[in-house]
């Protein structure tokens, strides 16, 4: 064999081995590229869907539970929002919630008179599933500005009244606004103290699926408002996978671009265009009703399909989509139909552009307590003296026979309600 003829096979031996390394190359892409796009279709992976639901399944209690705060921890510099560590006082194991999902607590605030009054208030789990402890992360809410509003009473009960040693009375975790289990790529929005629901989730990922691509995009106003920063930079330099933006929309003089926060301004969808690269994601969004609003809309104009959009259950329903603008009616569609509040003494012509019975009482100035907003705490429950209502899905709270929880109804027939 000549050197010619030499030389000739090693390049071929080397275009060959070329070719079954970008051959390679392109069908794992291409077996990356079909998962994600049965992902956005509605697929997902057998195995991994099948065992993860064996692992959120698990059942809850009924009825109340009572917990003991074993540790209380401030977490911003204003000292506004605290983290309460709980355990159960029969310390039995606790079920292992959904990421992103609340606790529901039943207080006994205390009144001038020097009686308590019960109150039912909703908060999300701020960590991923524990055997043992369950934490939520609870901001003090003030007066607003320039109203002789009160402050909030279940947060600023929490905050004054509330010590490790005090025994609280706890719903199981629920709520329908949770992280799917799939592979997809995900995209985590916490404006202030809707972080919360978020540090959940991401904890989760980085500890059951630190192969899975997330972002987490977090605005606060400034440095003293930011709650557990050094565990998101650790994440952050342990995961690569994990990709960290703060935003400040009001820095302090000190605050330095780079060091505390990586961009000026409010999370808009102009911010995630620019960071995001064109793939499939999950969107996951909590935090003030205006930002809310007003991503929910951008994403829906820039493409994301409306099933990969989810936000906080606490409220969704004074959130309007465009994806679902069509007036909820009754069955018939073609008769009128009458809503009744019978404490009240108010009766409105139900126009179907309200997402619920909360919702539609709430804009006719028909006063409900309400928690959660999505059937979990029953707050809203009410009688139905006559008529009939269908829930928008089913609630994670059993409510009495002859009852219905406003915040998931809408009227079938006419309706008198006992509120």
């Amino acid at each position: 064999m000549t050197s010619a003829m030499l030389l000739l096979w090693i390049a071929l031996g080397i275009v060959v081995q070329l070719a079954l390394w970008l051959g390679i190359v392109f069908w794992r892409h291409w077996q990356r590229y079909i998962s994600l796009q049965d992902q956005a279709n509605g697929k997902s992976p057998a195995t991994l869907s099948d065992s993860l639901q064996t692992d959120t399944a698990s059942e809850g209690w009924k009825g109340f539970r009572t917990f003991k705060v074993i540790q209380k921890t401030l977490e911003d510099g204003n000292g506004a929002i605290c983290s309460f560590y709980l355990r159960p006082e029969d310390r039995q194991s606790l079920p292992v919630f959904k990421p992103g999902q609340f606790l529901t607590f039943k207080l006994a605030i205390p009144t001038p008179g020097g009686t308590a009054e019960e109150l039912i208030r909703c908060y999300s789990l701020s960590d991923s599933p524990a055997h043992d402890t369950y934490r939520v992360s609870i901001k003090r809410v003030p007066t607003p500005n320039g109203t002789s509003l009160p402050p909030g009473r279940s947060s600023n009960f929490f905050h004054d009244h509330v010590h490790v040693g005090t025994s609280l009375a706890v719903r199981a975790p629920s709520g329908h606004f949770y992280l799917n289990h799939e592979a997809s790529p995900v995209v985590l929005i916490g404006g202030g103290i809707g972080i919360t629901p978020m540090l959940s989730m991401l904890n989760w990922i980085v500890n059951h699926q630190p192969e899975r691509e997330v972002w987490l995009f977090y605005g606060v106003r400034n440095s003293a408002e930011v709650i557990m920063k050094a565990h998101l930079l650790a994440l952050a330099a342990q995961h690569p996978n994990f990709k960290l933006h703060i935003c400040f929309s009001a820095p302090l003089p000190g605050d330095m671009m780079a060091r505390d926060f990586h961009h000026r301004g409010r999370i808009d969808v102009a911010l995630l265009r620019t960071e995001l690269p064109l793939k499939p994601f999950d969107f996951y969004i909590c935090g003030p009703t205006p930002m809310m609003e007003s991503l929910v809309d951008a994403l829906e104009d820039w493409g994301v399909p409306d099933s990969r959009i989810h936000f906080e259950a606490f409220g969704p329903a004074s959130i309007k989509r465009k994806s679902s603008i069509e007036p909820k009616v009754s069955e018939s569609c073609t008769e009128t139909v009458m809503v009744t509040f019978a404490k009240s003494n108010k009766q409105f012509i139900w126009d179907g552009t309200s997402n619920s019975l909360l919702e539609f009482a709430e804009s006719n100035g028909v006063k409900v307590e309400s928690g959660c907003r999505a059937g979990g705490c029953g707050s809203c429950e009410t009688r139905i003296q006559s008529g009939e209502v269908k829930f928008s899905h089913s609630p994670d709270f059993d409510s009495e026979p002859g009852n219905c929880l406003l915040c998931v109804c809408i009227p079938v027939t006419d309706v008198v309600l006992e509120a």
